[in-house]
């Protein structure tokens, strides 16, 4: 099983880059998108519902903002939308498909860079979801959570680490965040596991600001963060960097499911 994750900085934007004339030729099974920025009449053109694929999308109250998507081969036995929290679900920040005891998720988490409030609710987020994902890892589903966590973990996650300590997205708490994710509370990411050391090369994300991209300053923010029981079933990944769809590059893992 092939499952690809992309925060998309606007399907419109990345569908004008030729995202889906590339989809088909990755042999993939689910496409997760964050980031995509639509409300349901901007996605009328086919395009946007390809042929062979169960789409659903679920996007946020506010016009061009946040939103989240899910393209899969197979269909799903069901689709979900909400997380329970008001402030969230009206973002478009989640979705779920369903199939059989496996749950595919697509989620965005809220960025900090912008200022002070923005980063008080990424912080209500993180602490919203930590008892939702220590409740989903014990109700005896499996779960594949693709989507762009807005968090660098570790040192080797993004380029410029001591000059970003104080900055959104590799703040101390921010990391310590997924330190608890990663340890006590028992998740797994999928990435780490294949690759545990590899730096450059695990980058999913560079500011468009300076020469970022070309000087590959970037972040690892982008994960497959995943049940301890599909450990074992991980296969292979990688970032895809040859097109640009976005300022964030695919990420691919294979599952053997």
């Amino acid at each position: 099983m092939r499952v690809i994750s992309l925060n998309a900085n606007g399907i419109r934007s990345a569908a004008r880059k030729n995202l889906f004339d590339w989809l088909p030729k990755q042999k993939a099974d689910v496409l997760c998108l964050q980031e995509t920025k639509a409300q349901p009449e901007d996605l009328t053109d086919p395009v946007f519902k390809p042929e062979g694929w169960h789409v659903a999308y679920n996007s946020a109250l506010r016009k061009g903002y946040s939103g989240v998507a899910i393209y899969s081969r197979r269909k799903p036995d069901a689709v979900l939308t909400t997380l329970g929290n008001e402030e969230f679900d009206a973002e478009g920040r989640y979705l779920e498909m369903r199939f059989g005891d496996l749950s595919v998720v697509s989620l965005y988490l809220p960025s900090g860079s912008s200022g002070p409030e923005r980063q008080a609710s990424k912080d209500r987020f993180l602490e919203f979801f930590l008892p939702k994902l220590r409740e989903w890892k014990g109700n005896g589903r499996e779960y594949i959570i693709c989507g762009d966590w807005n968090i660098a973990h570790r040192n080797i996650d993004l380029k410029n680490w001591r000059s970003n300590q104080k900055n959104s997205g590799f703040l101390p708490h921010e990391r310590e965040w997924l330190d608890l994710l990663f340890g006590a509370v028992g998740w797994v990411d999928g990435y780490r596991t294949l690759y545990p050391e590899q730096e450059g090369e695990a980058y999913t994300w560079w500011s468009n600001r300076g020469q970022a991209w070309a000087n590959n300053v970037g972040w690892r923010i982008d994960y497959q963060i995943i049940t301890p029981g599909l450990q074992g079933r991980l296969k292979k990944g990688g970032v895809y960097k040859a097109e640009r769809f976005s300022d964030h590059a695919p990420l691919t893992l294979d599952y053997d499911l």
